[in-house]
């Protein structure tokens, strides 16, 4: 058994060298990383990156010369490290607000045909939406929530859906916080600062998709499974949390089936980890481990039917029975160009007309294009597409086909379209915007590079990254192409570099052993 334990680390720990070293690599020499004129674009940072590079160089220098600098920075985000994060967090927040009062435009692409059914009854009559929602029936779901949402509270408006976007990504964000406070208390300052600094770069709180939308169910179940396997908590407490998983399990399964990864990850793990324990089994385990299946499976069972039959149930739209994409589709468009999305084979899914004939063309797109590529051709094209899935910082903003229906160029008059001009394609700002979000991702992916191999928390670093695996081998293997379908994991990515966080700093004071005498790294872990 410790044979195959050992094995199994092995094979993960391979795996994530190579897969997550890929994603580490291009996002080091992204090319939003450019300062300056920006040829890959064809945009330019302005005195506005420029000024926050200078000023953090300043202020790295006073840190480093200055001992009273030293002092003041470690009396304020590491003494009072909690209230200063919260206040942080509070300012984020309340940025947040703010954008989303002056930015809410119109969007395209799925977020646009989710508003355009969900808000008007009239729409959903016409051919057009029929059809996409007869092939795409996986948006079914969330356009019915918003549709609900519309009946519940009068609201047509992007406004209002974008502020319930802000709201879900903000309740993942605490979700997030609260699962770190369940593994590591002390890491919760950590946690909180980790978390102001992602939703302060990302913009998809404007855009009401299942991207966003699933991040509380996904922080939820993390939350659910932590708790579950506190070992000092009531056995109420853990019984309500292994409802509360089985429940959103459930859930982030019809919000957005790819999501529920990590489930796989933890099911393996625990696995895996049953393998070491000695007696392998014992009566009180069988009956934890039997209740625990029990108010899982029950609760996702009962979630499920219930779902299920609310969805086959409504009447809101008539769909086209037998229109469905098969999977094999997303395989084939995974394989072509950048291994995103396709325009000419997503059309072929529309004028087909059986799914034999979808099935048919989907395999011989796929079979024509591995042959093409040839296995050496094929390992180029992998390495290649797992950069273009997870190196960009800003998640793929921009990169759909008709991601805003206004005006990509705004002006500079009035305070709405200052902050357009950092978002909009052709926003003065935008590059600003790319620079800042790829350092954020940059930041995280090297705290998680040198945290790994210190620290406690060892089985949850193992589900984590078995995690973050399976999402990388998911998208080489289907449409990819860009770094959105990584919105999804972020739970994940920022809590395990949460938790990496002291083992970074242990390791950054070893090398940089002339700064640990001040002790100047923001130490977590003391």
């Amino acid at each position: 058994m410790k044979q195959l334990f050992n094995f199994s680390r092995l094979i993960i720990n391979i795996f994530w060298t190579i897969l997550f070293g890929i994603t580490l690599f291009f996002a080091w020499t992204s090319v939003n990383l450019i300062v300056g004129d920006n040829y890959y674009f064809g945009t330019s940072t302005t005195l506005i990156t420029t000024g926050l590079l200078i000023g953090s160089l300043v202020i790295l220098i006073s840190l480093v010369v200055f001992r009273k600098e030293r002092q003041l920075f470690r009396w304020i985000f590491i003494k009072h490290k909690l209230l200063t994060a919260l206040i942080l967090l509070l300012l984020v927040f309340a940025f947040q607000i703010f954008f989303v009062a002056f930015v809410h435009p119109v969007s395209g692409f799925d977020s646009g045909m989710l508003h355009y059914a969900a808000t008007n009854p009239k729409h959903v009559q016409e051919a057009s939406v029929i059809s996409y929602y007869s092939v795409n029936d996986n948006n079914l779901p969330i356009m019915l929530l918003m549709r609900w949402l519309v009946v519940v509270t009068g609201q047509t408006s992007w406004m209002f859906f974008d502020y319930i976007t802000l709201i879900l990504v903000d309740l993942s964000a605490i979700l997030n916080i609260l699962t770190i406070a369940v593994i590591q208390p002390r890491l919760t300052a950590a946690a909180i600062y980790f978390q102001a600094g992602w939703l302060a770069v990302f913009p998809t709180i404007i855009m009401p998709y299942t991207d966003a939308w699933v991040l509380p169910l996904v922080s939820l179940y993390l939350l659910s499974y932590f708790i579950v396997k506190k070992s000092h908590w009531s056995i109420v407490i853990k019984a309500a949390a292994a409802i509360i998983f089985g429940i959103s399990v459930t859930l982030t399964y019809f919000m957005k089936p790819s999501a529920i990864i990590p489930v796989v990850a933890i099911i393996m793990i625990e696995c895996l980890n049953g393998l070491q324990k000695k007696p392998l089994f014992n009566k009180r385990t069988l009956a934890y481990v039997g209740l625990s299946l029990i108010l899982i499976g029950g609760s996702g069972i009962v979630t499920y039917r219930l779902t299920k039959q609310q969805i086959q149930g409504q009447q809101y739209i008539e769909l086209q029975s037998g229109r469905s994409i098969p999977a094999i589709h997303f395989m084939a468009m995974g394989v072509y160009g950048e291994g995103g999305y396709s325009e000419k084979q997503a059309l072929k899914m529309v004028v087909l007309p059986t799914k034999k004939q979808r099935v048919a063309y989907s395999k011989k797109m796929l079979s024509r294009r591995l042959k093409s590529l040839g296995p050496l051709g094929y390992a180029k094209f992998l390495i290649k597409k797992q950069g273009n899935n997870t190196a960009d910082g800003t998640f793929g903003w921009l990169k759909e086909g008709h991601f805003f229906r206004d005006n990509q160029r705004p002006s500079e008059k009035g305070l709405s379209n200052k902050l357009k001009n950092f978002i909009y394609l052709y926003g003065r700002n935008i590059a600003d915007f790319r620079f800042l979000a790829q350092v954020w991702w940059v930041f995280l992916l090297t705290v998680i590079a040198l945290g790994l191999g210190a620290g406690s928390q060892f089985k949850e670093r193992e589900i984590f990254k078995l995690a973050l695996i399976g999402g990388f081998l998911f998208l080489l293997l289907f449409e990819g192409g860009r770094s959105r379908y990584m919105i999804q994991y972020l739970p994940v990515w920022l809590s395990l570099g949460i938790i990496s966080w002291p083992g970074c700093l242990t390791n950054c004071q070893r090398t940089f052993a002339w700064l640990t005498n001040e002790n100047f790294l923001l130490d977590d872990s003391k």
